[in-house]
């Protein structure tokens, strides 16, 4: 008691001194730290768009599990990811860093398996879970870094690893093998091209849930970056029988990338569905052990929807009312579902309208256990919003986003403004556009003409947001492009 009493104090007199933790509210502060940490569930979907989940209004399945979640807790409607393509939306979320400040920007492969690896000693998300003295976990897909290299899990402050560590890998639900931290698990029988053996999700979920099971007398981290439903379309034949004949199809012949789908609209349905029961798997094994009301369970989504595989998210209307997929952007591209669950302290079937990201997810997750964080972040603290105290919840001056790809890409959200500019590879100053969102969500008018003020202040936080990155040269200003 007298630690706990003793833990307290510190973390209060460090609130007093220094502020770090942007938007701490002390007495909410005291009320978790008083009692029992609470475990963290952070569940990760793989391309699911804004639209894909009924209680977002998709309208042509169902989520009943996930739209529970939402009933139960808080459901956010302006949280966004960290990046529109996988590694670096991925990376935000594990530093607390926007994409002008991370370490990976952009789906940069290694060989021979694996992507650009995080460095030795970066602070991470599980990290931080692990100096508060909690178990980790990580199910699902890494992509942060090739197994054995810096950015391995088991080498960023996960206990327990189980999944895929390459993100090229995890395109597929049959593959020849996954890992158990650094040990390759083969899966003989498994055929990716033919789509047959075991189909690794299930495997994944189930190691999930086992993690949950040892570790349900100590607190603990659970990451769930789980890959549906992210191309390839593929599922067992059984669990698409509910959807056959359901919707039109287009048979999708297979690629150089993904196999052929017959019932490409069956498959994508049946995938949500899937994964919404194994959201309803999670919350009922928590139910079960005694410990719903000790954990915060969070679901979101790595980016927006993909047209890849066979996938048709125009005709699931998977975007909503935004505009972009994956890869662009624009809302659709990055603004993503974010539900948050925790019994008796999150008001159940709240909404709040937050302007929130993946960044803020660490100081949250430090907050809610009473750690410091040891260097500046661009993320804040939403457990304000969380508990019901909105007044006490400090906001963003803007949020920041940069794209690597398909000529470069940056955005700036600041209030209800929208900036975005396109191919600044090759034109480092090309044209701004601006959007007012609270008049138009889908981004169909550029207004910048009508704002000269507002362009000029977006230039600005451009130039500002950005601080390069020799592995990830963008703009001008790198010295890959000076000597062009």
């Amino acid at each position: 008691m007298k630690s706990t009493r003793r833990a307290f104090l510190q973390y209060a007199g460090f609130l007093t001194t220094n502020c770090l933790l942007a938007g701490c509210n002390a007495l909410a502060v005291q009320k978790i730290v008083k009692k029992d940490k609470p475990n963290v569930i952070y569940i990760l979907a793989d391309d699911l768009g804004y639209g894909d989940l009924s209680c977002y209004g998709q309208k042509k399945f169902q989520t009943p599990n996930i739209d529970r979640l939402a009933a139960e807790g808080m459901r956010f409607t302006q949280h966004y990811s960290g990046s529109t393509v996988c590694a670096p939306s991925r990376c935000s979320l594990m530093t607390g860093l926007h994409t002008g400040h991370t370490q990976i920007r952009g789906n940069k492969e290694a060989k021979p398996e694996g992507q650009f690896p995080l460095a030795a000693g970066t602070f991470t998300l599980p990290n931080m879970f692990k100096q508060a003295g909690y178990v980790t976990g990580a199910f699902g897909k890494w992509g942060l870094g090739g197994p054995g290299s810096s950015g391995d899990p088991n080498k960023q402050g996960v206990d327990y690893f189980f999944g895929y560590n390459c993100q090229r890998e995890a395109h597929y639900y049959y593959p020849d093998h996954l890992w158990r931290n650094e040990q390759r698990v083969e899966l003989p029988g498994n055929d990716p091209t033919a789509q047959k053996g075991v189909y690794a999700h299930d495997l994944i979920v189930n190691e999930a849930l086992d993690f949950v099971r040892r570790n349900k007398d100590k607190s603990f981290f659970m990451f769930m970056p789980l890959t549906i439903p992210h191309a390839e379309l593929a599922i067992p034949q059984k669990e698409m029988e509910a959807f056959k004949g359901k919707y039109p199809e287009t048979p999708f012949p297979g690629d150089e990338r993904y196999g052929a789908q017959s019932t490409p609209h069956a498959a994508f349905a049946a995938m949500v569905t899937k994964l919404d029961a194994n959201v309803g798997q999670v919350v009922a094994l928590l139910k079960e052990l005694g410990l719903d009301d000790k954990t915060v369970v969070m679901f979101t989504s790595d980016n927006g929807p993909h047209q890849e595989g066979g996938a048709d998210p125009d005709f699931f209307d998977s975007n909503g009312p935004l505009r972009g997929y994956k890869r662009d952007v624009y809302e659709g591209g990055i603004r993503v579902p974010m539900i948050a669950r925790w019994p008796e302290k999150i008001k159940a079937g709240s909404k709040s309208e937050l302007i929130s990201a993946f960044w803020d997810v660490l100081p949250t997750c430090a907050e809610l256990t009473g750690q410091t964080l040891p260097e500046k972040i661009d993320g804040i603290s939403f457990v304000p919003t969380l508990l019901g105290d909105s007044a006490k919840q400090k906001k963003h001056a803007y949020l920041y986003w940069e794209f690597h790809e398909l000529g470069g890409r940056q955005a700036v959200r600041m209030g209800n403004w929208k900036a975005v500019r396109m191919n600044v590879l090759k034109t480092p100053n090309a044209p701004i556009e601006l959007y007012d969102l609270s008049q138009d969500i889908g981004e169909v008018n550029n207004v910048a003409a009508q704002h000269p003020d507002v362009v000029e202040k977006m230039k600005a936080i451009f130039a500002k947001a950005h601080k390069p990155n020799s592995t990830f040269p963008f703009l001008a200003e790198e010295p890959a492009k000076k000597n062009k």
